[in-house]
């Protein structure tokens, strides 16, 4: 992370991220919560731009992460297996001083744990809780996407989009195209309209001068857009991507595209573990 940009630690981020669920509605998406976020505290480009390590997420989203997971374990957030996380009774009326007290209170009884059951890099992944750990395996993914040669990584675009509904999806590779890399045809139930996109293997975020450059290389072409990266987008990046009275592109980011390999079962196998229990039925023996 470079030295020139700071980036609030996740502590200085708990009040700001109960503020944006309740300004919401008291429930968000992850997406909603970190745009809201970035809003209020008037984060620049710059911010939003800092890598946790090599992606996909920034370091903000990370830290955010991290933020959600202690809200939680403060009992003023919970969240849905869908990820929509939502303020509890407690959350919907702390202060930001009522925060900063059980934050330190929560910290307190978390070390007192490590030390009664010895931490080890597997409790400290459960004490982050699966959000703030859920991308370790998207970091993996990425790095072996960044490895493959150039024209594998565009068999396997050409196989995301497929996969994903598109009856076709072909690579221009022509140089000077205007950001352009290909074009698929979206079939949706009855209705088939042509695509363009745009997927390139990076490690930083996009801005939203590379949604416009995008958009002016579609003009006079066609009016869908699905731009594609490796890395993440900035807030400024999405709002671009939804200007009004400006033809909509479709964004998907790092995380995105690692939950459609994983969705599509391409490079990625879920393995089901299932726990058995075990319960005594005393009334068993009474018969006897």
């Amino acid at each position: 992370m470079s030295d020139a940009v700071a980036v609030p630690s996740y502590s200085d981020l708990l009040w700001p991220t109960l503020r944006a669920v309740r300004d919401m509605g008291d429930s968000a998406t992850i997406e909603e919560i970190v745009e809201k976020v970035i809003q209020l505290e008037s984060f620049t480009e710059a911010q939003q731009a800092v890598q946790h390590g090599d992606g996909p997420r920034t370091e903000l989203e990370y830290r955010l992460a991290w933020a959600r997971t202690y809200l939680k374990g403060m009992g003023a957030l919970d969240n849905s297996e869908r990820g929509v996380w939502s303020t509890t009774e407690l959350g919907r009326t702390m202060t930001a001083a009522e925060v900063e007290s059980r934050h330190a209170t929560y910290k307190a009884q978390l070390r007192e744990a490590r030390r009664a059951k010895r931490a080890t890099q597997a409790e400290q992944d459960d004490e982050l809780g699966g959000d703030a750990s859920a991308g370790d395996w998207k970091e993996r993914l990425l790095e072996l996407l960044f490895e493959v040669p150039p024209d594998a990584f565009e068999r396997l675009a050409r196989r995301v989009l497929r996969e994903a509904g598109f009856v076709s999806a072909t690579v221009t590779g022509k140089s000077g195209d205007g950001g352009i890399d290909g074009i698929g045809v979206y079939r949706l139930s009855l209705v088939s309209f042509p695509v363009f996109f745009q997927c390139k293997r990076y490690r930083g975020s996009v801005g939203a001068s590379a949604v416009r450059d995008f958009r002016g290389a579609m003009a006079g072409r066609g009016d869908k857009g699905l731009l594609i990266t490796t890395g993440s987008f900035t807030a400024e990046a999405k709002q671009e991507a939804t200007r009004d009275g400006a033809p909509p592109v479709d964004l998907i980011d790092g995380e995105r595209l690692c939950d459609l390999l994983k969705e599509h079962k391409l490079g990625v196998r879920t393995i089901v573990r299932q726990v058995e229990e075990v319960e005594l039925a005393p009334d068993f023996f009474d018969d006897l």
